[in-house]
């Protein structure tokens, strides 16, 4: 596979379906090796074990492992942003280039994520105590599948109706739904993972192309704006969306990576 892998990652709480329709309608599966998983925690690889950058991290170097990749392109979305940058902080050789789909920078954070922030010690504490309670037993006997191409499609559809784009933080970010398909530790640690501070953008010298929702309430846009723009080789996008690009704005997120990727790395080789 050399060095034509791309590697898509979902956020918490999400999986694999999060990329389904993307991957469906890119022309970048015509010349990249284009890899999707469920990250540990989440759908097929679901478990209440130790989630966390570090394990993360190894998990994405398994997987280009396992495809006999020597680098790849990282493209997340969310945490999967975080769990990208950390990556190429850590293992700045096995990276390309990386998109960052609403990456959370701390001094942008407002709103319900600034709160997790300010009070992570309790919810580490919480997820402490449930983590216990998991490993004697305690814990839901079934978890549901969650497909999210199936809940972009009924959102869409809302949406284009009486509904206002505000219905999607709703959809997406109800605890209830969630916590339906998956398990509430879970939920905490990735949660906690989201906001944790990344490493110094200025470190990254690998292409950066950062693609930022201009109407998100989770975080101030000149502040995310200005951190985006510290990664040394940086193109930063405005998208009119509110932290679900790619539900809200499915054609013009893939036409702004398609490019981008394309003026960067050129064709076949």
């Amino acid at each position: 596979m050399g060095d034509r892998c791309l590697i898509l990652v979902h956020g918490g709480a999400s999986n694999h379906t999060r990329w389904s329709e993307f991957v469906e309608h890119t022309t970048l599966t015509e010349t990249w090796n284009v890899i999707f998983p469920d990250m540990r925690g989440n759908g097929a690889t679901m478990t209440r074990g130790k989630q966390d950058m570090p394990v993360w991290c190894a998990d994405l170097a398994d997987v280009l492992n396992a495809e006999s990749a020597s680098r790849a392109v990282i493209v997340g979305h969310s945490l999967g942003a975080q769990i990208a940058v950390h990556f190429a902080h850590r293992h700045p050789d096995r990276v390309r280039g990386l998109v960052l789909i609403d990456p959370v920078f701390q001094a942008a954070l407002q709103g319900r994520q600034r709160l997790l922030r300010r009070y992570r010690w309790l919810l580490q504490g919480v997820a402490g105590v449930i983590r216990v309670l998991n490993a004697i037993g305690v814990h839901r006997r079934h978890i549901g599948n969650r497909d999210l191409r199936e809940l972009d499609e009924e959102t869409r559809r809302a949406i284009a109706g009486p509904e206002s784009f505000d219905a999607i933080s709703k959809r997406y970010g109800a605890l209830g739904p969630i916590l339906r398909h998956m398990p509430t530790g879970n939920y905490l640690r990735q949660g906690l993972a989201t906001v944790s501070p990344l490493p110094d953008p200025a470190s990254i010298g690998v292409p950066v192309q950062v693609l930022i929702s201009g109407g998100t309430t989770l975080a101030d846009l000149a502040v995310n704006r200005a951190e985006a723009a510290r990664f040394p080789k940086s193109e930063v996008v405005i998208l009119e969306a509110n932290h679900w690009p790619l539900t809200e704005t499915p054609d013009a997120v893939r036409e702004a990576i398609e490019g981008w990727m394309a003026r960067t790395f050129g064709g076949a080789s």
